[in-house]
């Protein structure tokens, strides 16, 4: 079975493949192959612009991989945040539903009336983005800013953020408190890559929308698909 896991940057990925990474070995061991794959393009440097992409026209780069690779689930994992790229939406339901009728019209186009393709394509998000995820490692975070003890200055559990204030905002002004700066494409993998890093434990303090996904994966099966 090959889990496809499509995210905006490659920084998303290179932080998810840290986290992840029991995961994705043992998996591996049960004939379970999952890969991330960031959104590409002239506009990739823009978060904004690669979750447009990533809304709008991978749904339909989804319908192609399904219908020619049996074995392949495709998985969509945009950032909640910012709302309305590609489609009208602010919560997670809004985006699921926008996303996967751009899916069932894709179907439609090709002529494609297969129940099964359907089931083997999934849609998830990181509400608001990645940087819940290290906001959720408190200890690891700590240890990378050098600071004892970590003051919470934000929303517990930290997916109740918003689109006003999202996590990579307060995490930049976490960095700029301690004399640092934010580098998403260093610091995110180095953090949530931390052996002390539990994805279950990420996973159950961002239950709401990240828990799912991490379930999922969890729950595949090379012998059920």
């Amino acid at each position: 079975m090959r889990v496809i896991i499509y995210v905006e940057g490659s920084s998303d990925k290179d932080a998810l493949e840290a986290l992840l990474a029991p995961l994705i070995a043992a998996k591996y061991q049960q004939g379970v192959g999952i890969e991330f794959f960031p959104v590409k393009g002239s506009n990739n440097q823009r978060g904004g612009d690669a979750k447009e992409d990533l809304v709008t026209k991978f749904p339909l780069k989804a319908v192609s991989i399904l219908r020619n690779e049996a074995d392949a689930i495709v998985i969509l994992l945009p950032d909640l945040y910012p709302k309305n790229k590609g489609f009208t939406h602010e919560t997670f339901q809004e985006l699921k539903a926008g996303i996967i009728n751009k899916f069932e019209q894709s179907l439609s186009s090709k002529g494609i009336e297969d129940e099964r393709i359907k089931k083997r394509f999934q849609v998830f998000c990181l509400k608001y983005e990645l940087e819940a995820l290290i906001l959720a490692a408190e200890s690891e975070l700590a240890n990378r800013l050098e600071v004892n003890p970590l003051r919470i200055t934000w929303k517990v559990p930290v997916e109740d953020q918003n689109h006003g204030y999202p996590p990579s905002k307060l995490l930049e002004k976490l960095f700029e408190d301690c004399g640092k700066t934010y580098k998403k494409t260093v610091d995110a993998s180095i953090i949530l890559g931390m052996e002390s890093v539990s994805y279950q434990a990420i996973a159950e303090r961002c239950h709401q929308c990240f828990k799912p996904f991490v379930e999922f994966l969890e729950g595949l099966d090379a012998a059920k698909l």
